[in-house]
């Protein structure tokens, strides 16, 4: 799953300093709490997620009615990081073409996302601990909570894919992956079956859903912007 709806900007016009630590926003609990009950009926034997707030309160709203699944946290699974102050209000317009394609040219060694982490050192963090989980034996099914462009990385990475050109596979809020895995003896895998990708009980057709989640926080910045001027 990626995490629900994340309150970047806050019901008072707020724009974060730290999106690192934001917490769900109300609705973001609503798409967890629906997604719950679309998942009610499976039974996950463990669970982890990257330990950034808004992961571990969308897991822990999915797993509220279960007993005995401890939650593990991750850190090598947070998002990829950006430089500084990830939302340059300042300059909202560039952001905005920014955030359209935020994976151009990120196929060159030193490319990074918005001054920060190095796309390169990002897969180098994100596909091993991914790796790791899958040869851990102790699990038959497993409830992941994870970031937009960690859940990119490891379906690229599961799909044998480059990462990010002109296709996208696009992660909507608390959306539901669904993959199951073929491993041999020693949890080594050699085969992935996808089964589900981005479903969205709470907008099952995506009737309401024309942007990334990138685009729109920078259009709400810019309307904020917009009507303080």
């Amino acid at each position: 799953m990626r995490h629900g709806e994340a309150a970047y900007v806050s019901e008072d016009g707020t724009v974060t300093d730290d999106p690192r630590n934001v917490p769900l926003t109300r609705e973001g609990r609503i798409q967890a709490s629906k997604q719950a009950a679309v998942l009610a009926s499976v039974e996950f034997d463990k669970a982890i997620c990257s330990g950034l707030p808004r992961t571990v309160q969308t897991a822990e709203l999915v797993l509220s009615h279960r007993q005995g699944v401890n939650l593990e946290k991750i850190p090598d699974l947070e998002e990829i990081k950006g430089g500084g102050r990830e939302f340059p209000v300042e300059n909202v317009n560039e952001w905005l073409k920014h955030v359209a394609n935020p994976w151009a040219g990120a196929d060159h060694p030193e490319a990074t996302f918005l001054g920060g982490e190095r796309f390169m050192d990002f897969a180098e963090r994100v596909t091993p601990a991914f790796d790791r989980i899958i040869a851990d034996m102790s699990w038959q099914c497993l409830l992941l909570v994870l970031h937009g462009a960690v859940n990119r990385m490891i379906f690229n990475h599961v799909m044998n894919t480059s990462w990010q050109g002109q296709m996208s596979v696009e992660q909507d809020n608390c959306c539901i992956n669904i993959i199951d895995v073929d491993t041999d003896e020693d949890g080594v895998a050699n085969r992935y079956l996808i089964r589900a990708v981005n479903l969205t009980a709470y907008d099952l057709n995506k009737s309401s859903i024309h942007l990334t989640n990138m685009e729109q926080t920078a259009q709400r910045i810019g309307e904020l912007l917009a009507d303080d001027n």
